[in-house]
């Protein structure tokens, strides 16, 4: 029973542990739509795109969260309205936005004479959560949440079937977009626990799972919310006990879990 209270003894950790659970849940709900729209690169392609938005708030002395969450933002209107026309397809605007938004941070880098202030961004630094980095987490995961159960039919039936759905009046592009603002604004929060790097893990592994699992909507949430709080345990104790990344970790024990599921789906022949 000591090891398993010992590293909660320690206030970064249980700050740690509290913020990546928060993160998982609100990655998981929302990767369900990302596993179902098959946007596994959004994930990854969003998470670099902040980082003109970081450089700047650091040339300018802004807070750093903030100026990642307008870029994140902007990128996926962006996106949004690129991929509207007929001309460009959704992956074809993600990639040159995702290109063009990172070559641009690296660009703005260049002319910093360290890069070691973005290093907490580009790898995340979970037992770095602050009280008040805990109720901004908190208050963006909530906000994620409450909006996917107030559009939970709409997104349910836009992700199963865009043209029937828009047959029947529902504003398909208008979805897509709120979609990818709570995407942006997700990402952006994960980055504080995770980093860049490994966020997209994080939105795609636990949904991936519990589509191992179940097809229905609500359940795959649940299991996947199940998958990402668990992994934040296993991998935070682990990384306590290895000395090893706590993102990393995390990520690693997602990829445990659906290895698991993956498994079990095989062996009943699905």
């Amino acid at each position: 029973m000591h090891w398993l209270l010992e590293p909660l003894s320690f206030a970064f950790m249980r700050s740690g542990l509290l913020a990546a659970m928060l993160v998982g849940i609100a990655c998981a709900a929302i990767g369900v739509y990302v596993v179902m729209r098959r946007m596994a690169f959004i994930g990854d392609a969003l998470s670099h795109t902040i980082l003109p938005g970081v450089v700047i708030a650091y040339l300018n002395q802004w807070n750093l969260f903030v100026g990642a969450l307008i870029a994140g933002v902007l990128t996926a209107i962006g996106i949004s309205w690129v991929s509207r026309r007929d001309a460009i397809r959704e992956d074809t605007a993600i990639g040159v936005l995702f290109t063009a938004m990172f070559a641009a941070g690296i660009l703005l880098m260049s002319s910093v004479r360290s890069f070691r202030d973005f290093s907490h961004i580009l790898f995340g630094n979970i037992l770095g959560v602050t009280s008040e980095d805990l109720a901004l987490i908190a208050l963006i995961g909530a906000l994620i949440l409450i909006t996917l159960f107030l559009f939970h039919k709409e997104l349910g039936l836009t992700s199963y079937d865009a043209i029937y759905a828009q047959s029947i009046g529902i504003h398909s592009d208008r979805l897509r977009t709120l979609l990818l603002i709570l995407l942006a604004l997700t990402v952006v929060t994960s980055i504080q626990v995770v980093g860049v790097v490994l966020t997209s893990a994080l939105l795609v592994t636990p949904a991936a799972a519990a589509s191992l699992v179940t097809q229905r909507l609500s359940r795959m949430m649940l299991v996947a919310g199940a998958i990402a709080v668990s992994s934040s345990v296993v991998g935070l104790y682990a990384s306590y006990y290895a000395a090893v990344s706590s993102g990393a970790a995390i990520v690693l024990a997602c990829t445990f879990f659906f290895g698991v599921a993956w498994v079990v789906r095989t062996i009943r022949g699905g």
